[in-house]
């Protein structure tokens, strides 16, 4: 992983502010993505380096999957390209465009295209309550505050939490939190979403309630896992290995393939190619 916890923060947040001062006369434009683009996910030979070391290396994919996972060991490189979907860090080379929007370039563009749930929280908070968290990308996309206001009292609605409302984040568990994010993240509509192991460190109650909301999103879904059974039933895997591609298909068969590969690792004598 190249970036600290604290980048992740901060970036969120920057990719927010950014959006926002890129004006536009009507909410109508800033969800118009314009001509239908070939596929809601492109990734062109995208490359990144960092410090003179290749942490991306020539990913390219071209999809519609409405189940999108990205297997691979820690230090594989999933996370960075999970940050580089979302535009939170640019590439090296080649690039990203969901749902038509260049992710980069277009900041504004991006907040109605992709959104992502970090693995903690705590990374993604930026505000003290409930209903500011809300608020603010609403704000960024360019809702009026009359909107915003209405949105958030909908989105909160809609997940039964209306007495959130002016709730005090720091006394919310680690499992209210990562839904106060979630609430943020599909309360700005985007045609993706990224989830980056979203789920660890939460009791199994807490990670199948949250599994089913997402079940029932009406976007597409990018799981960024190092399990191979969380999207052995998703419609289409990568399988990341050392910044590169090492296999793409059907989420049942790259799944398979890396279960096996990491059982004979893990059968090995050798111990110099654990990574954690």
């Amino acid at each position: 992983m190249v970036a600290s916890a604290r980048d992740d923060n901060v970036s969120y947040f920057s990719l927010l502010r950014c959006a926002g001062r890129c004006r536009t006369t009507s909410l109508s434009k800033v969800l118009n993505i314009g001509p239908s683009p070939a596929f809601l996910i492109e990734l062109d030979a995208v490359d990144l380096s960092v410090d003179g070391r290749d942490i991306l290396r020539g990913i390219s994919l071209a999809t519609d999957a409405r189940r999108l996972g990205i297997l691979g060991r820690n230090g594989s490189g999933k996370t960075t390209l999970a940050r580089v979907l979302a535009g939170l860090q640019k590439p090296t080379g080649g690039r990203v465009r969901i749902a038509g929007i260049d992710v980069v370039r277009d900041r504004r563009g991006a907040l109605g295209a992709v959104g992502i749930l970090f693995q903690n929280p705590d990374h993604q908070i930026i505000f003290p309550t409930v209903g500011e968290e809300i608020s603010f990308g609403l704000a960024q996309m360019g809702m009026i505050k009359s909107e915003v206001r209405n949105h958030v009292a909908q989105t909160l609605a809609r997940f039964g939490k209306l007495a959130w409302l002016e709730a005090a984040i720091h006394q919310l568990s680690q499992g209210q939190r990562q839904l106060v994010c979630l609430m943020a993240v599909l309360a700005m509509n985007p045609k993706v979403i990224i989830l980056d192991e979203p789920f660890a460190g939460l009791d199994i109650p807490t990670a199948m309630h949250l599994s089913r909301v997402l079940a029932h999103a009406n976007c597409t879904l990018v799981h960024i896992t190092h399990d191979p059974r969380v999207i052995a039933l998703y419609d289409h895997a990568l399988w990341i290995e050392g910044g590169a591609i090492a296999m793409q298909g059907p989420a049942a068969q790259v799944a398979q393939a890396f279960e096996t590969a990491m059982i004979e690792l893990g059968e090995r004598d050798d111990l110099t190619d654990l990574t954690g």
